[in-house]
């Protein structure tokens, strides 16, 4: 039974740092606390992390926590990370080699390959991903060709969560959203693919070297002892099958193990339940209290994500967002990441100087009309995915005059997160029956002139909820924990939601990227008191909320029709240049 004053901890491993929260049954964050490590580059579109300094930030984390919530109080531990993120181990579950995050796009050609192998359409119905560069198993055949003794040494192709609850528990294991970063989870079934596993099996055979055992590298040792007394379950992959590395079995979000004794020695707790917990974009939606079918997160941090909630599997036939499980059974998020957005920011308060950071960027970008700036495409990584899925685009601006300065750089920037964030909103009006409103959180979200912007672009109402909460993917780590031992879920700690089926739109309107839902403008604190949440949840604070405002919506329509000028045909010269003749984006052909 869960103890109603207990304290339930959520930790987060984010691209740049682990962050965590403390928090009590009623979803209140009693503490918080952060440690950053650091992102290793050392090639061209390279992007490596050391798991040590994953386990040295966790310790930093919970003593920093401990300091304000005893640890005799903890109850469980929850957690969240970022995917995909690829933890190549040993028989024992120890790192071999530096984890490669989901900034790094190295393995664009093993993607093509193994989409060109599986069938491309075949592969996202089954996965419900467009299997890029930056999932687990085209990563890991582009370490059989270019580190084959490392690929050879490998046990267990992890994802970074996945270590982390093997290093807590001593078991390893995963969930269904991490699954779906590996490339090879079936959505229906909850299984690996057997056909996908064989096919990348293929593929590493005919370009690594091989040993006893098979090709070096996916066709690593066989009958090795699985680490951490992990047995395999119904969603392991098949042995005559998958001749490479064993990958984790797949786990309900709330399945728990007690903390190793040796770690809840180091963390001066005692061995309560760890919580397997979910992909960072599932618990900030969580976190945000975005659950209910129709609702629509945006969870801003170093990447965006663009989520909406469907109590039904649905698919695109063009392939613009993923299909991700939800930590509750029976629910999908359709996700799009929008690769470079705080890291974008990051890199032009650099570049600007005076000390400015990402608010900085933003608060100089609101005192220059967005009509007034260059056209900025924020493909930085390079590539991008959210709903356009292009991995030969780069960033670029164009419109360029002496007469620009700081501030024109920073709107510039802000007008094309703007609007790659309004291609996304209008796909998923496309898809569903999605409300007028949207839950955001964290970085650019958290300023006020960037959440206006957002609203008049999209035409959507936007609400973010009031206090200093920003963690929410920690916070759902550790609201998912406390639920995982029978603690049910709090109030949500938003805000009022228009659920889908209550939004009125002009006869005949149809939503288009472009448009406008034309309601009050303003900015506005929701009043202190009980509101209704579209699945009954209620919730009892306040929250900041920015109307659209009719009267710029065709300021931001002629802005959509320059910024798309200049993408595509800045996108036709990126695809000369990767010499690739003939090859078109699936989104080019029907925008």
């Amino acid at each position: 039974m869960a103890e109603p004053n207990g304290v339930y901890i959520g930790l987060d491993l984010g691209t740049s740092s682990l962050k965590g929260v403390g928090i009590d049954a009623s979803g209140d964050v009693l503490a918080r606390a952060s440690c950053g490590y650091p992102t290793s580059r050392p090639s061209g579109h390279a992007a490596e992390q050391a798991p040590p300094d994953w386990i040295a930030a966790i310790e930093q984390v919970t003593a920093q926590l401990a300091e304000n919530v005893a640890p005799g109080s903890w109850q469980a531990i929850g957690l969240s990370a970022m995917i995909p993120t690829l933890v190549t181990a040993d028989a024992n579950g120890e790192p071999i080699g530096a984890a490669i995050t989901w900034e790094d796009s190295r393995a664009q050609e093993q993607a093509d390959q193994l989409r060109e192998r599986c069938g491309a359409d075949d592969l996202y119905r089954t996965t419900g991903q467009w299997v890029d560069g930056r999932y687990l198993l085209p990563m890991f055949l582009r370490l059989a060709e270019a580190e084959p003794g490392r690929a050879a040494a490998t046990c267990w192709l992890l994802g970074a969560k996945d270590y982390l609850f093997g290093w807590l528990t001593g078991h390893i294991a995963t969930d269904p959203s991490t699954a779906a970063g590996f490339g090879c989870y079936q959505l229906e079934t909850g299984r690996w693919d057997d056909d996908v596993l064989a096919a990348t099996a293929s593929l590493a055979g005919r370009t690594g070297p091989t040993h006893s055992d098979g090709p070096t590298g996916i066709a690593g040792p066989t009958g090795t002892t699985r680490p951490g007394n992990a047995a395999p379950s119904d969603g392991s992959a098949e042995p005559d099958r998958w001749r490479g590395p064993a990958l984790p079995p797949v786990l309900p979000s709330v399945t728990t193990r007690p903390l190793r004794a040796a770690v809840a020695r180091r963390l001066g707790c005692g061995q309560i339940p760890v919580c397997l917990g979910a992909a960072d974009s599932v618990l900030g939606a969580l976190g945000l209290g975005v659950r209910a079918a129709g609702q629509i997160g945006y969870i801003a941090g170093t990447s965006t994500v663009i989520l909406g909630v469907t109590d039904r599997l649905r698919l695109d036939p063009l392939h613009r967002f993923l299909v991700t499980p939800l930590a509750e059974p029976g629910s999908w998020g359709l996700e799009m990441d929008l690769l470079a957005t705080g890291s974008a920011l990051r890199w032009l308060a650099g570049l600007l100087g005076d000390g400015l950071d990402e608010a900085g960027v933003i608060a100089i970008a609101a005192e220059t009309d967005p009509a007034d700036a260059p056209v900025l495409l924020p493909y930085l990584s390079p590539g991008e995915q959210g709903a356009l899925w292009d991995p030969l685009v780069h960033g670029a601006i164009t419109g360029l005059t002496f007469g620009h300065g700081r501030p024109h750089l920073a709107r510039a920037l802000v007008n094309g997160i703007v609007l790659e964030s309004r291609r996304c909103l209008a796909v998923l009006d496309e898809t569903g029956p999605f409300g007028a409103e949207l839950q955001v959180a964290g970085g650019s979200a958290a300023e006020s002139s960037f959440r206006s912007d957002l609203a008049d672009a999209t035409g959507r109402r936007v609400v973010m909820p009031d206090g200093p909460d920003t963690d929410y993917s920690a916070r759902g780590a550790a609201l998912l924990a406390a639920q995982s031992v029978g603690q049910p879920l709090p109030a949500s700690p938003g805000t009022p939601s228009r659920p889908a089926d209550s939004v009125s739109q002009p006869d005949g309107a149809v939503s288009q990227p472009g448009s406008a839902v034309s309601q009050p403008r303003g900015a506005v604190s929701q009043p202190d008191g009980v509101v209704s949440q579209p699945d009954g949840v209620v919730s009892r604070r306040p929250a900041a909320v920015s109307e659209p405002d009719a009267g710029r919506a065709g300021l931001w329509d002629q802005l959509w029709t320059s910024y798309e000028h200049a993408r595509r045909a800045i996108t036709d010269h990126d695809h000369r240049r990767g010499d690739l003749d003939g090859w078109q984006p699936e989104s080019d052909r029907i925008s």
